[in-house]
């Protein structure tokens, strides 16, 4: 998989921007409507997942370790119903737990689900999806 160059102030920027590579968790509908409005000008990658399966805690994992400069951001299903179900609604797609999203113009153009969810496979789709 061929990374893309940046300039390092740029990276150090977005990465200081973005909490150093860290995710940022959607707890209200507010927030995942700004999340939804920023991925219209910005890739955004989100994953859902649940507190208490064994496949989430492997794709929380693998989603925490994923080196990125794109915005990441988590649900956790449990904590966050509103949210999950919104996310279900607006982007069409069948709730899943976990689940990995691309967003991209203001709509999902990718997932992946359970133990799909690997940073090789992630980079990958990053790499194919976001323009």
């Amino acid at each position: 998989m061929e990374m893309r160059k940046i300039p390092i102030m740029v990276y150090n920027a977005i990465r200081q921007y973005n909490g150093g590579f860290s995710m940022k968790r959607i707890m209200t509908t507010e927030e995942w409507k700004n999340v939804l409005q920023l991925s219209s000008h910005t890739p955004c990658l989100v994953l859902k997942y649940s507190m208490t399966c064994f496949s989430s805690i492997s794709a929380l994992k693998e989603f925490k370790a994923l080196e990125t400069i794109l915005p990441k951001y988590v649900v956790i299903v449990q904590k966050d119903r509103e949210v999950s179900k919104m996310i279900e609604k607006e982007l069409e797609v069948r709730h899943e737990s976990p689940q990995f999203l691309i967003l991209q113009g203001g709509e999902g153009v990718w997932q992946a689900t359970h133990y799909k969810i690997k940073q090789l496979l992630l980079s990958d789709a990053i790499s194919m999806y976001v323009k």
